[in-house]
């Protein structure tokens, strides 16, 4: 079992002119089109066997297991393996943008299955298609070649925690120092209270995050909960007074949703082709089942000693609360919050849409808040 690596001439993108395959003419690494499928020109004469039964496993964000069923009898000619990868069309998608272009992999014939790995052909939570075909190097740098077996489909992973603590670490670079803060608060439309109070039970209740942030974010579409904000003007100490969100806000004391029995975990950190930076933290009641996601995806952190969000109790039983200066924290709320926990009021500010982060895309060539995963 290998690791598809540059190192070792494994999976290694085809491309002539980084001379990663040796020897090769180039009408073999030219394209054509036969039946519906790509294939290359190869060394006629020489029958080998087509790659049947393809599985995919161990699909991380960036990294897939590949095998697939072979006659005993026939390896030893083969020399290499060829691995179309591409993305999965969208049906949704711009017929007018440029379509991704395909990625062609060669690899050294090693036993299976077979590691491929590279960020920069693989993205986290992307649907891709996967052929292989079967070749043997020959004398003069040509390839004998078989058919295109059929074609496969897969999804990759979300980041794993791995990730996740790498990004967690990027963002504690830029954090700032820490501010004293009282409530959580969430500015919404006038509508959106009145829902609760004749519909829900007077109840705030959460629903599915959306996409925005990192494209591998193990929350966007998954988790459910309730976005709440905490930080403060550095002028005042109090929330300011704009929001994109609404002009209606609730305040809830902080002790409230941030109790002694409420664990914190990183979730996310991106920003939006903007100055500004965003660190996604959800708040789960422990034991409930927004934590039972979270304690196997995310990095849980300290309530007391973090860089995002404290809760401190002082030698004479006061508890203070603290946030970063210099990131903007989205907090997720997992658990449905009753309003009258805290009291509705409307801001004297302007609703700045400009700033809203509702299915916002991570600007992925920020140095700041990437990581060498795709994004």
């Amino acid at each position: 079992m290998e690791a598809a690596s540059l190192a070792h001439g494994v999976a290694s993108p085809l491309s002539p002119r980084e001379g990663m395959i040796k020897n090769v003419s180039l009408e073999s690494l030219q394209l054509c089109e036969r039946d519906g499928k790509a294939e290359d020109p190869g060394v006629v004469g020489m029958e080998l066997p087509i790659a049947r039964n393809i599985k995919i496993s161990n699909i991380t964000c960036d990294s897939f297991k590949i095998c697939w069923d072979m006659d005993p009898h026939t390896t030893e000619k083969i020399t290499h393996y060829f691995i179309d990868l591409n993305k999965k069309e969208n049906k949704n998608s711009n017929k007018f943008k440029h379509k991704d272009v395909p990625t062609k992999l060669v690899a050294k014939a090693v036993p299976l299955p077979m590691t491929v790995r590279g960020h920069w052909f693989l993205s986290p939570r992307t649907e891709y298609t996967v052929a292989v075909q079967i070749a043997s190097k020959q004398m003069d740098g040509d390839y004998a070649v078989s058919e295109w077996s059929d074609i496969v489909e897969f999804c990759t992973a979300d980041y794993s925690s791995v990730h996740l603590t790498q990004l967690l670490q990027k963002a504690e670079v830029i954090a700032g120092r820490m501010l004293k803060f009282s409530v959580f608060y969430r500015n919404q439309h006038e509508e959106y209270f009145q829902h609760c109070r004749d519909v829900l039970g007077g109840r705030m209740m959460p629903s599915v995050k959306d996409n925005s942030g990192s494209h591998g974010s193990p929350l966007s579409g998954k988790l459910e909960g309730i976005f709440f904000s905490c930080n403060t003007e550095f002028n005042t100490g109090q929330p300011p007074q704009d929001s994109p969100y609404g002009r209606f806000r609730i305040q809830i004391p902080a002790e409230v949703l941030f109790a002694p029995d409420t664990r914190l975990y990183f979730g996310d950190f991106y920003c939006m082709y903007t100055a500004y930076h965003y660190v996604i933290l959800v708040l789960a009641p422990q034991g409930s089942r927004g934590d039972l996601y979270c304690k196997d995806r995310l990095p849980e952190l300290d309530v007391t000693n973090n860089r995002f969000l404290t809760r401190v109790c002082g030698e004479d039983g006061q508890v203070v609360f603290q946030h970063a200066q210099d990131v903007i924290l989205e907090l997720i709320y997992t658990e449905p919050v009753p309003l009258e926990q805290g009291t509705v009021s409307q801001i004297s500010g302007h609703q700045l849409m400009s700033l809203s982060t509702v299915n916002a895309k991570k600007d992925p060539s920020c140095k700041t808040c990437n990581i060498s995963v795709g994004r």
